[in-house]
């Protein structure tokens, strides 16, 4: 069987053509789906809502973070693809005694794009991976930043408020737009105060994992009331798989409006 090394640089024994995927990534998930691998993977997370059509139909394995073990076991994969962050590394190690299992690790643009030609060779679609790579390339390339270049907080979490440091995938998107993360000097996901939120131009709430809604913005607004707040679509800055071919009009169209209100 071929042997191939993943983005955490651990050597995974492959069948040349796995018949029998299980994603435990929602991006990956739909990254799959447009790679044209239905009849591969037959197993999926109940956050793996896209595509539609697979979310109904696919066979559920629990959560990202709450795997059920004997629900892959009857699937038998030949493939497990999960993620460094994503899931819990216990859990991803006791299916590794078992299975195949390679996993991604992606901090930013350049590793999401290795991460998809990757998984385009190891599941025998690696044609359709190096398009897909050239189309998200080409994307960001006509990718225009705002001269405005404000400084931002973006929230995941409310109770605490928790925001995003250096070293995330969202910190490179916000970085693309233009945006200066006011907590770029952090790592991982800090919790914060409402008051350290003051300092923000724009503060961008996420729809997940915490879906912000416009109540949220009512209730900070009194208290920043220099700083502008916008509700964004989460999955267009943190979800690094074929979802980036849609994440640079989606920039665009964010930056146009801010333009308006901040430049």
């Amino acid at each position: 069987m071929p042997v191939y090394t993943d983005q955490l640089g651990r050597t995974v024994d492959l069948p040349a053509t796995p018949r029998s995927i299980v994603s435990l990534v929602p991006s990956i998930t739909e990254l799959l789906y447009t790679l044209q691998l239905d009849e591969q993977v037959t197993g999926i997370t109940k956050f793996c809502i896209h595509p539609q059509s697979w979310f109904r139909q696919k066979t559920r394995v629990g959560g990202t973070k709450n795997i059920k073990a004997n629900v892959i076991q009857e699937l038998q994969p030949d493939l497990i693809i999960a993620n460094k962050e994503e899931n819990v590394k216990a859990q991803i190690d006791e299916l590794a005694q078992q299975y195949p299992v390679w996993i991604s690790d992606v901090n930013n643009l350049a590793d999401a794009l290795d991460m998809i030609e990757q998984i385009g060779t190891i599941t025998g679609k690696r044609a359709n991976a190096l398009h897909l790579v050239s189309q998200i390339t080409s994307a960001f390339t006509k990718l225009q930043t705002t001269n405005y270049k404000p400084q931002t907080g973006y929230l995941i979490w409310r109770n605490p408020y928790m925001t995003i440091g250096n070293d995330t995938f969202i910190h490179d998107m916000l970085a693309r737009c233009g945006f200066k993360n006011l907590f770029g000097n952090s790592t991982r996901y800090p919790a914060i105060d409402t008051w350290q939120l003051s300092q923000c131009d724009l503060l961008l709430l996420s729809s997940e994992p915490f879906p912000f809604q416009q109540k949220h913005i009512d209730e900070l607004q009194p208290h920043l009331p220099n700083t502008k707040i916008v509700l964004v679509d989460g999955e267009m800055f943190s979800w690094y798989g074929s979802r980036l071919l849609h994440a640079p009009a989606y920039f665009t169209s964010l930056l146009q409006s801010i333009d308006v209100t901040l430049g």
